[in-house]
């Protein structure tokens, strides 16, 4: 799926009268943020030019992570949506590439100390606790490949499909790390060289993370609703290099 147009607006996945959900690129920032203050292009005002009403972010996603995005359309909806977040009942679901083969499935309970940015976040405290932090997974195709990226004559890498239970900074990159199955892409967590291999080999340039489906009870009468992200056109084709393609569920595949 290709996701800006050519007038640069962005695919929408669903709307009604109190939500919207946006496909968002990899690279773009939801939001102004001090993370990259000479950023001029964000989600939230992109969409609201597309639509031509004020918008309401109810979540985020990190800014090279790519897929699903909900803003409300009004104050009630964004009071409800944020109710439904904070309560758990949003079901996410990611696809990512990792180093090396985790288990065929888990469930990565590892706390996360909350990551003080004053900047980014007013209400975050230096020396919190840190917080619950739970991840389900499920390893759904594994590769190797003949090049020596570390010690080993070979290479390991897997696609895995994850669900966060909590909605912590980074959690997922955080505890992939943990794992020591860092995503590929990831230049804050992740491993440099075998970064550099995806780059030189694949033309590889972005993290190695989407967001291809969430599911929640619709904010205005509770009904379930699933809004799903098919891949972007460069994740799927690293997919396909990889020869791993048959192992993702065909909705995620545009």
């Amino acid at each position: 799926m290709k996701l800006v147009m050519q007038d640069g607006s962005l695919p929408i996945l669903y709307r009604d009268d109190h939500m919207v959900a946006v496909h968002k690129p990899a690279g773009l920032l939801v939001h102004r943020s001090w993370i990259d203050p000479r950023e001029t292009r964000f989600a939230l005002q992109l969409v609201r030019d597309q639509i031509g009403r004020m918008v309401f972010p109810v979540h985020r996603l990190d800014k090279p992570t790519s897929g699903v995005l909900l803003f409300a359309l009004n104050a009630d909806a964004a009071r409800m949506l944020g109710q439904t977040f904070a309560r758990n009942e949003v079901e996410k679901t990611y696809l990512a590439v990792v180093r090396g083969v985790p288990s065929a499935s888990g469930l990565i309970d590892h706390p996360l100390r909350e990551e003080y940015d004053r900047h980014d976040d007013p209400r975050a405290r230096a020396g919190k606790a840190p917080q619950p932090a739970l991840t389900r997974f499920r390893t759904l195709a594994a590769v190797e490949l003949p090049f020596a990226v570390g010690r080993y004559p070979s290479s390991r890498y897997a696609l895995v499909q994850a669900s966060p239970e909590t909605g912590r900074k980074h959690q997922l990159r955080r505890h992939f790390k943990h794992l020591c199955h860092p995503l590929i892409g990831d230049t804050k967590y992740g491993e440099g060289r075998h970064n550099r291999f995806f780059r030189e080999r694949f033309d590889c340039r972005r993290l190695l993370l989407a967001a291809v489906e969430i599911s929640l009870p619709h904010p205005v009468g509770a009904r379930p609703l699933t809004i799903t992200a098919p891949l972007e056109d460069d994740f799927a084709r690293l997919l396909f290099q990889l020869g791993v393609q048959e192992a993702v569920p065909a909705r995620f595949l545009s």
